[in-house]
């Protein structure tokens, strides 16, 4: 059976649309993990200025993500905004259940295991929810010292 070419143009289109779209979601996803990996060195680096800015890009992109939430809690915990930090950590802690990362290193900061840099794949088998809500744990901890 021979479609008509009214049929088959539209569904042609369609397809390369969402091939196009598919494929600007794998370079859109690419580019977020090199931005992650770069803000994490600059942060265990000790450029805190370059690593926020970094991660304040990527939660514009992805405002839920919550490896950013975790790594900027790690940025606010070193520059000893504990407050920031902990309202950071809450935030990314629902979003990371179901969340899975392969972490290939932790940074400390401010004596708190905090930041995490992913592996080059995006998904791994490291539930991410256990680790924020080990640090949101040690940033109240903090806390309760400095009162």
């Amino acid at each position: 059976m021979r479609l008509p070419r009214l049929t088959v143009l539209p569904l042609l289109v369609s397809l390369l649309l969402a091939w196009a779209t598919s494929a600007q979601g794998q370079g859109d996803q690419a580019k977020i993990q090199q931005m992650l990996m770069e803000s994490y060195d600059l942060l265990e680096a000790g450029k805190l200025d370059q690593a926020k800015s970094i991660f304040e890009k990527l939660l514009q992109q992805d405002p839920d993500n919550p490896l950013v939430l975790n790594n900027l809690a790690a940025v606010m915990a070193k520059e000893q905004k504990y407050g920031e930090a902990l309202n950071y950590l809450e935030k990314a802690l629902p979003r990371a259940r179901g969340y899975r990362v392969k972490v290939n290193r932790v940074c400390g900061g401010e004596g708190l295991c905090l930041a995490f840099r992913p592996a080059e794949e995006v998904y791994g088998d490291q539930e991410l929810a256990p680790l924020v809500q080990l640090n949101l744990e040690m940033v109240k901890a903090r806390l309760a010292t400095r009162k």
